[in-house]
């Protein structure tokens, strides 16, 4: 009863209702005669049978195309904020590079200067250098008897070489001579070495005097009698690719004289003097690209004693000698 009315509710519109028991049962105008509190029941169950697959989606995480629909718009949210860091640091990074050049007083249009722009002037200082520039072979003749760490060595020391080259105001025609394709240090310079096949150098099978006249060549070695005084624009200097950790006795004046060709000594002994240190060691025995960074520094200052103060390695057990002495700003090694 519901006041003084009683309520018959029909279903006549439901013949046939799952009521989410198993089975199908039919609801009858009989048996739907009932209190209010058995309607609210009955409703209760024909809205768990209009949804049967309700709990299953909720189990199965029925809210999944939502969720994943948020979590990418998270994530897309999470990707910008990440892309808007980046680029404000880099703009805060270029903001104190140009603060440091205008600091030191250095020319705020050079500190503008992109990367591209840069690369563009190197790319064309070494294309003018392959022109005009001054001649250097590295004779890589001598690799059969080296070992494979003094082969990895080497190929890190070229690598080196063709940095300082690219650096440089005025750098040098490089070749590299007797490199086979199918030696070790080739396969070796092309593992260790990003775009080695693309270096702004001459990569080539051939010796220097397949190259070069020999009249022209002067090999430099540690051993020469002969102490070099001066770059000439008209000479070929060549330095041997050697490391030599087992410390073989002149190879590089044997491969010289072999060639049948000038040699030359860096001027160590007439600039340097030994220094005293614990373990009374002194060599004059060079990293290839050591003896190449000297070579480009006199080259552009023209000064031995610049070159061998900053070039040459104070763990060798030399200094610069007091009659030659002269303070010089140190560069990066």
């Amino acid at each position: 009863m519901f006041g003084d009315f009683p309520i018959k509710i029909r279903y006549s519109f439901l013949p046939e209702m799952s009521l989410g028991l198993g089975e199908k049962q039919h609801v009858s105008s009989e048996t739907c005669e009932t209190d209010p509190d058995g309607v609210s029941e009955l409703m209760d169950l024909l809205r768990m049978d209009l949804d049967p697959d309700g709990e299953q989606r909720k189990a199965e995480g029925g809210e999944a195309p939502c969720s994943q629909k948020n979590v990418l718009r998270k994530q897309r949210h999470w990707e910008r904020q990440l892309a808007a860091k980046k680029s404000k640091r880099k703009e805060e990074k270029q903001k104190r590079r140009l603060n440091r050049a205008q600091a030191s007083g250095g020319d705020k249009e050079a500190a503008q200067f992109t990367k591209r722009v840069m690369k563009a002037i190197t790319n064309e200082r070494l294309a003018e250098a392959r022109s005009t520039g001054q001649k250097l072979c590295v004779d890589l003749s001598m690799t059969d008897c080296m070992s494979d760490k003094e082969i990895s060595r080497l190929a890190g020391q070229l690598r080196r070489l063709y940095g300082s080259n690219k650096k440089a105001t005025r750098p040098f025609h490089l070749f590299l001579t007797e490199l086979r394709e199918d030696s070790r240090l080739y396969r070796e310079c092309v593992r260790m070495n990003d775009g080695f096949l693309g270096y702004a150098m001459e990569i080539t099978e051939e010796s220097c005097l397949d190259l070069f006249p020999s009249e022209s060549v002067v090999y430099l070695t540690p051993d020469a009698q002969e102490a070099l005084q001066t770059v000439d624009a008209d000479k070929v200097y060549v330095l041997g690719g050697l490391v030599d950790e087992s410390i073989q006795k002149k190879l590089s004046l044997s491969r010289a004289a072999e060639l049948s060709v000038r040699t030359a000594r860096l001027p160590v002994d007439e600039y340097m003097a030994k220094k005293n240190n614990a373990k009374n060691f002194h060599s004059k025995i060079l990293a290839v690209n050591q003896v190449f960074d000297i070579l480009l520094m006199f080259s552009e200052t023209g000064s031995w004693t610049q070159a061998l103060q900053t070039w040459f390695p104070a763990g060798k057990g030399y200094v610069i000698s007091p009659e030659n002495s002269t303070c010089f700003p140190v560069q990066e090694q």
